[in-house]
This record gives C-alpha cells, structure tokens and sequence, in this order.
C-alpha cells in the first residue's frame, strides 16, 4: 500500500490550559462541560492544573508549576510556534509571586498572534473558533 504524498494529515493544535489555585476548580469545570472539544487538541499545561484535567480524562503534557517557571516554558511554545492558544484562567484579585512570569506569556501571546482566554466566556470562544 503506498500512500499518496500530496495528503497532508491535518495535525491537532496545541493548546496551553493554566489557572491559579482560585481558578483551578472553574478550569476542570469548563473542561469536564466541553470535553469533546478538548479532544480536539493537543494539551499541554502547568504542572497542578495539568495534572487536574488529567483526572477529567484528557491526556496533558506537563511543564513545571507556574511559580517554577512552567509560565516561561509555556510561553517558550507559543514564541516557537508549537502552541496554537492558551487557556488561562487568572484570578485578578491573588497576588502572585511570579506576576512577572504571567505578564512575559501574556506578551509573548500578543507578540505571536496567539489567542488567550482568561475566562470561561473567552475560552468557549477560543475552542469553538481554533481551527483543529
């Protein structure tokens, strides 16, 4: 059998999903209502919040904790074109130690023409609207 070489296999898009401990219950919420959609994607998250959607029963590569950079290396995907959309679920009234961290990926996002969602009403946007 050959296969014929001008059908390119559609690849999945990566999505990047963060919350802040306030946010996280709200995540896996959102991804337990929208779980077929999420299958749609390659999932890639923060180490606690990665760790929780895999219990909803997706499959997420994991990057440290966001406090130990996994903010920056999620941030490194989307710079090099790996991460197609990032779900983070910030909470605006925390104060959080690695604020410089989330400000770099929300940049990075702008800079690359990545959406961001930060909230369930941006992020049902987001997963309806990424091509898969």
């Amino acid at each position: 059998m050959t296969t014929n070489p001008k059908v390119k296999t559609k690849k999945k898009k990566t999505l990047a999903l963060i919350a802040h401990d306030g946010k996280k219950a709200v995540l896996v919420s959102f991804v337990r209502d929208h779980l077929e959609d999420f299958k749609n994607f390659n999932l890639i998250g923060t180490g606690n919040t990665g760790r929780l959607i895999q219990s909803a029963g997706l499959k997420v590569i994991r990057k440290l904790s966001g406090p130990l950079g996994g903010d920056a290396q999620i941030a490194a995907e989307v710079a090099t074109g790996k991460c197609h959309g990032v779900i983070f679920f910030r909470d605006p009234l925390g104060m959080h130690p690695h604020d410089p961290d989330i400000s770099m990926l929300m940049r990075i996002c702008d800079v690359h023409n990545v959406p961001l969602a930060t909230n369930p009403a941006t992020a049902e946007l987001l997963i309806k609207g990424l091509p898969g």
